[in-house]
């Protein structure tokens, strides 16, 4: 027991929160692991007898519709054997010691018999009629009988293998999973042959037989269709098995038939396959339906992804639910233990609150008087901030409008005594701007205003720069009266002249439009035909611009717009679109 209490010590973790976190590992991780692979395990079993389920009907069905196929073949030998003519042809050819009498006549019989019976002919490959002395005549694609369609080979159809199951089944049809005429050459066929016996006498020597060849391709009108599986038709055979169809099963080749069916089927499963078998009923054969088990089982996968990824998920949680906890209780001893540290190293303010517990109540007592000290420190600087503000305040005040009013009205005077109109007339026009840009006090200038600002601004700018520049308006009348934001235009005005304008050598142009559009919107274009710039960005930045693109969109909301084009040597434009039914804001 001592030593159980040894080892623990060791392991223990010492800090309270990784032991929450090792604790809430313990109880949440590893349960939801084992229910992740019990479920994945569940879904995979419940996915396999589904597709199972579901394949054995797809093998029905299929297995269904190709007895219909095949009793046509059937139906067939019965109507041949019917025909009163070609039977009585049959008897004459096979008496004993006489030249076989079957031939065109006997070939446009069976024609007339087949084409006026057979419904459906696609899938069959020829039909071939045999005496007993196995002379033969044919219809369809093969206009011979193969190996035996000669004197000299005919009479090996006696030692066949295929011959004496025929024989023992006394007229039924027996169906071979390859060409029984033809056997090595002709790969996509298979025969149904029939021991045709007098239906009058039953006892008496056979007529002969009758051996049609269908095409393999009518399992693929029969077969369930899929990407991802594979479908074989076999024929049972004893203790070994012979193949008659494969739809897309590559690793056929690889593996042997010769042990039977079932052993073919364990051979499947442990290389990776599922399989599923119906027996036709008509044939004996044995239809079966294969796919890969990592084919078939990637829903299952998915599950099992989905599974782990949203255990992962509820770890997480659980993990950052298990931090919290541990948190909530180292937290307020880490916190006062790191504003001791602080308080040690001259820092008075700190942010957050302690808990509402006992270690809360000490943090809490020394963060407020820490905070006490700290507000008085502010306290102090505010009023020391203040006295400089008054005093600011107070220089400032002594600049009175009137007082500007009144000493450009010297300068005028003056100008004019001295006969130097220029000078006078910039001192006018600067008054005039001043008394305009104040406005009262206003925020809104009636829009006649704002285009005498902008006349006055020129007339400076003109004697400034000798006359350089013209100014035109385009306005519409209308507009005249409205209301818009004071210094709305003119610092465009003096963004044009300054960086468009002044540089460019000679004369330069200024086009103020204002014009209504539809009945919500107005626009106002400043133009000009400068220097222009090539990174725009350098203009937008300035004070002056983005100063009005912020009144403007603060003044008119979000409705209005400013746009900003320039061209180098061709010229810039400003556009300021506002909504008619926000003039009068």
């Amino acid at each position: 027991m001592k030593l159980v209490r040894v080892i623990w010590a060791k392991l223990q973790p010492k800090k309270i929160r990784t032991r929450f976190l090792v604790a809430m590992i313990t109880l949440t991780v590893i349960p939801l692991c084992v229910l992740g692979f019990v479920s994945y395990n569940i879904a995979k079993d419940t996915l396999v007898q589904n597709h199972q389920q579901t394949n054995e009907n797809h093998l029905r069905t299929a297995s269904e519709v190709a007895d219909l196929l095949l009793r046509n073949v059937i139906n067939m030998n019965r109507v041949v054997l019917s025909d009163t003519q070609l039977r009585e042809q049959l008897v004459e050819s096979g008496r004993s010691g006489a030249a076989s009498t079957i031939g065109v006549r006997t070939v446009q019989r069976l024609e007339n018999i087949v084409t006026s019976n057979l419904v459906d002919s696609q899938y069959f490959d020829s039909i071939c009629l045999f005496d007993r002395e196995f002379h033969s005549i044919c219809y369809g694609r093969s206009e011979s009988a193969g190996l035996y369609g000669t004197n000299q080979n005919r009479m090996n159809i006696a030692k066949t293998e295929w011959y004496d199951p025929v024989i023992q089944a006394r007229g039924k049809e027996v169906f071979f999973s390859y060409n029984v005429l033809d056997p090595f050459t002709s790969k996509e066929s298979f025969s149904s042959v029939k021991l045709l016996r007098d239906p009058d006498n039953l006892d008496s020597e056979p007529l002969g037989l009758l051996v049609t060849n269908i095409k393999k391709s009518m399992f693929e009108t029969v077969i369930h269709e899929s990407d991802n599986s594979s479908f074989l038709v076999m024929n049972p055979s004893g203790s070994s098995s012979s193949m008659v169809y494969v739809k897309q099963f590559d690793s056929f080749n690889d593996m042997s038939t010769e042990a039977g069916i079932t052993n073919l089927m364990e051979s499947l499963a442990h290389t990776g396959y599922l399989t599923t078998t119906y027996t036709n009923q008509t044939t004996g054969w044995t239809f079966m339906h294969i796919i890969e088990a990592k084919e078939l089982l990637k829903q299952s996968n998915r599950i099992g992804v989905a599974t782990a990824i949203l255990s992962a998920v509820i770890a997480f949680i659980s993990l950052l639910f298990a931090f919290w906890i541990a948190r909530s209780i180292t937290r307020p001893l880490l916190q006062l233990k790191k504003m001791i540290l602080e308080w040690s190293t001259g820092v008075q303010k700190w942010i957050g609150n302690f808990e509402a517990d006992e270690v809360g109540a000490i943090g809490e007592t020394f963060k407020r008087m820490a905070n006490e000290n700290v507000q008085l420190g502010e306290r102090l600087i505010d009023s020391q901030l203040k006295e400089r503000e008054a005093e600011l305040n107070t220089l400032q005040a002594q600049i009175k409008p009137h007082f500007l009013y009144n000493t450009l009205d010297s300068i005028y005077w003056m100008a004019i005594m001295h006969d130097t109109p220029d000078i006078a007339q910039m001192a006018d026009s600067l008054s005039e701007s001043f008394r305009l840009s104040l406005n009262k006090g206003k925020e809104t200038i009636p829009f006649f205003k704002e285009l005498k600002h902008i006349e006055h601004y020129m007339t400076i700018q003109n004697i400034r720069f000798n006359h350089r520049f013209t100014y035109i308006e385009t306005v519409d009348p209308s507009l005249m009266g409205i209301d818009i934001l004071k210094l709305l235009l003119q610092p465009l005005v003096e963004n044009a002249i300054y960086h468009g304008l002044e540089p460019k050598i000679g004369s330069g142009t200024i086009r103020l439009t204002a014009q209504r559009e539809g009945m919500d919107d107005i626009i106002f274009t400043v133009e000009d035909d400068g220097v222009g710039v090539a990174d725009l960005s350098v203009i937008e930045q300035g004070y002056g611009l983005r100063n009005v693109r912020e009144r403007v969109m603060l003044y008119y909301g979000n409705q209005s717009s400013f746009t900003f084009t320039s061209q180098p040597n061709a010229g810039t434009k400003i556009e300021i679109r506002i909504k008619w039914h926000m003039e009068g804001k």
